[in-house]
């Protein structure tokens, strides 16, 4: 397993090994020793799964409450996966990282507690595998605005529209209004 920084400290951009043949592949996507040895000594509580068709934009969300840490891939499919720095004394407070993780390049994202998350789906359809460190809490879970100016995200839309979004997302708050992580 390969640990590459990002340009957000903490943020972890995760290449595993992959062993193929004519049968298939093999990979290797946790082990708590390799990511202890890497400084990622998390104990996950949670793992889920969320299938999005093409167009579908997750996010950008994250909790108050119980902040979770995240190691999110992509098991079928493809999305551009985004997180953003919302660590107050942060150097890099408001800035975003965004990456292509699918089923084919086998990578993987650490999303630590202190960013918010979301993903866009690229392909006909992803599915998306996340492990949590902490449990889903939705009353303290907040949404950043997809398309706040301040941080700029640089989606990959496609021509032709928007992306489709829950009414949570549709309603994400603007930069300036969210809590920021302590």
């Amino acid at each position: 397993m390969k640990f590459e920084t990002t340009p957000l400290e903490g943020v972890l951009l995760l290449r595993p090994t992959v062993f193929g043949d004519e049968r298939g592949f093999f990979m290797e996507s946790w082990n708590r020793k390799t990511f202890a040895d890497a400084g990622l000594d998390v104990d996950f509580v949670q793992d889920n799964h969320s299938r999005s068709r093409r167009g579908i934009l997750r996010g950008l969300h994250y909790q108050t409450v119980q902040p979770q840490g995240k190691l999110v891939r992509v098991v079928a499919g493809e999305v551009y996966d985004v997180a953003v720095d919302i660590r107050r004394d942060s150097p890099t407070l408001g800035q975003w990282y965004g990456v292509t993780l699918s089923a084919e390049n086998n990578c993987m994202l650490w999303v630590p507690p202190g960013f918010a998350h979301g993903f866009y789906v690229t392909s006909d359809y992803a599915d998306f595998q996340y492990k949590c460190s902490d449990y889903y809490h939705p009353g303290s879970e907040v949404s950043l605005a997809w398309d706040d100016p301040e941080v700029g995200v640089e989606w990959p839309l496609e021509v032709g529209g928007p992306p489709q979004l829950s009414a949570k997302d549709q309603d994400g708050l603007a930069w300036g209004d969210i809590p920021l992580f302590e």
